[in-house]
């Protein structure tokens, strides 16, 4: 998921986040459970970062981070490609692909129909960058000490119904998808259904932009942050290749960061399954018909049966539909298993609801005791218009006490405007190249640059609809353009891409009930 913006003047780049690190690998962001303290400790959490790298031809590839004082932008090289001998790139190259190949780094082939439905048919190395890049430490350091702020905010935000409601009121007027999911969280509402605890493993995504040094967020995901899993591999990739040829390259692998990604997800989820109280539950991700990224889910799977000895189940929601049953005291079973956690992979698109039975299946999971992961109201807290909404003066404070907190969110806000600012619309239609337009819509691929701005809002205010409600005007973002050695389909090429910088981040509350007494933690 993610998409960032690229400093062309005609493309948007659809990259994937692949790599991971921990931000404070030596620091547990988990307690032990108990029932006197929150199980993740509000200012306590462990975020870990990727960096993205988003190519000119918006092809889809990975990358690995080095960070370091001193360093003057993201995205620069931190090694002179030009100066690499072609036979050292090939060796080089040749080991990642093995090492790949060898390790899982994998995803289902695109000419294969049916490497997105069964495991071990048509693999391939994921795209990825052969070599580090850099990035500036005092940037990482700000988006890993956001990431416990906006976890924070997030739920608290999915905890104010009309809120949502309200801020999403115009949108769902003309955005049908939207509509559906304010649907199912009203009739959530209606059941004065409380959650007892929730669960999020969140990613935050930021653009340095170079003219300004600002790190700046681009979207928080709630749903579906992909790539923790394959992402640890590329860490050992990167690692692997620079103990093997940093000599020759001028690099320390010792500079590339730890990386826990998979297993710090997998703790969450295990907590989350614990307090849930039932040994014989499984945990149920939520796939979709076709997913050739289902390598970088089983990695996670496999980290819960390992080191929790907790078991999965992989179903689409018409399977839910078809094999889900709602007994009455809550419990969701699934082909006769009690789900303890639901893990959404799917769920997040249009294209992922093509009949009824998959809202039906939706609503089902909702109106259960399983642990959402995200819940209907993290889904909607995490949309482009709730991101709009929250960058207006004084809404943080309704949120949030600590002005300190405020404030380091405030630094990272890009500009974010509704549709109905006559005076920043006119600016968009006048210099369409400094905005984003931004539907409801999460995956990658949807949003508009360029001139396709300025003739969206000239058509919008032609037509006189409420179709604007369901857009949002971003700043664009232009951060540093570097060359960079690109693996895909086992090609090496040097191309200009540009950084994206995701972090991580885990989140799970419960509600405390003694004595007759319901404590929030």
């Amino acid at each position: 998921m993610g998409v960032g913006h690229s400093s062309l003047s005609s493309c948007s780049v659809d990259s994937l986040c692949i790599i991971a690190f921990t931000a404070q690998p030596k620091t547990s962001s988990f307690s032990n459970s108990n029932r006197q303290k929150p199980l993740f400790p509000t200012k306590k959490h462990s975020p870990f970062a990727v960096l993205k790298i988003g190519t000119l031809n918006c092809a889809r590839v990975a990358g690995e981070m080095e960070i370091g004082k001193g360093i003057a932008a993201a995205g620069k090289p931190i090694v002179d490609l030009h100066g690499i001998d072609d036979g050292l790139i090939q060796k080089i190259v040749y080991d990642a692909l093995v090492w790949s190949s060898l390790h899982g780094l994998l995803v289902g082939d695109r000419n294969d129909q049916r490497s997105g439905k069964l495991p071990g048919v048509g693999m391939v190395h994921a795209p990825i960058a052969l070599l580090p890049t850099s990035f500036p430490e005092s940037h990482w350091k700000q988006a890993c000490e956001l990431a416990p702020i906006f976890n924070e905010l997030i739920d608290r935000v999915s905890l104010d119904g009309k809120f949502l409601q309200d801020s999403l009121a115009r949108t769902k007027k003309v955005d049908a998808f939207t509509s559906r999911l304010l649907d199912i969280h009203s009739k959530i509402l209606e059941m004065n259904k409380k959650e007892e605890i929730r669960l999020g493993l969140h990613r935050s995504d930021y653009m340095l932009d170079e003219k300004t040094k600002l790190l700046l967020q681009i979207e928080f995901n709630t749903i579906s942050s992909s790539f923790a899993g394959l992402g640890c591999l590329v860490t050992d990739l990167h690692r692997t290749l620079l103990d093997d040829y940093g000599e020759d390259l001028g690099l320390d692998s010792k500079r590339i960061p730890g990386n826990t990604a998979t297993g710090q997800f997998a703790e969450a989820l295990a907590k989350a399954w614990t307090e849930y109280n039932n040994p014989r539950a499984v945990a149920m991700i939520v796939v979709q018909t076709e997913e050739r990224n289902m390598y970088d889910q089983h990695w996670l799977c496999t980290v819960l049966k390992e080191r929790y000895n907790v078991r999965t189940i992989r179903k689409t929601l018409a399977e839910i539909d078809s094999e889900g049953q709602l007994l009455p005291d809550g419990t969701f079973l699934v082909g006769g298993q009690a789900v303890a956690v639901v893990y959404f992979r799917a769920g997040y698109a249009p294209t992922d609801y093509p009949s009824e039975s998959e809202w039906r299946a939706r609503l089902l999971m909702e109106q259960s005791s399983a642990i959402k992961c995200p819940s209907i109201s993290y889904h909607l807290a995490g949309t482009k218009k709730i991101q709009q909404e929250l960058a207006k003066p004084n809404v943080l404070e309704k949120f949030l006490e600590s002005k300190e907190d405020i404030a380091k969110l405030r630094k990272c806000f890009a500009g974010l405007w509704s549709l109905v600012d006559s005076d920043i619309t006119k600016k968009a239609i006048e210099k369409p190249e400094l905005f984003v337009m931004k539907p409801q819509r999460e995956g990658g691929g949807n949003n508009i640059y360029g001139d396709d701005v300025k003739e969206t809002l000239l058509r919008l205010q032609k037509e006189g609809s409420e179709e604007d409600a369901a857009y949002i005007l971003m700043q664009r973002i232009f951060p540093a353009v570097s060359p960079t050695f690109l693996i895909r389909d086992s090609i090496c090429h040097k191309d200009h891409a540009i950084s994206e910088l995701g972090v991580y981040s885990a989140y799970l509350r419960y509600i405390l009930v003694e004595q007759g007494e319901c404590h929030h933690e």
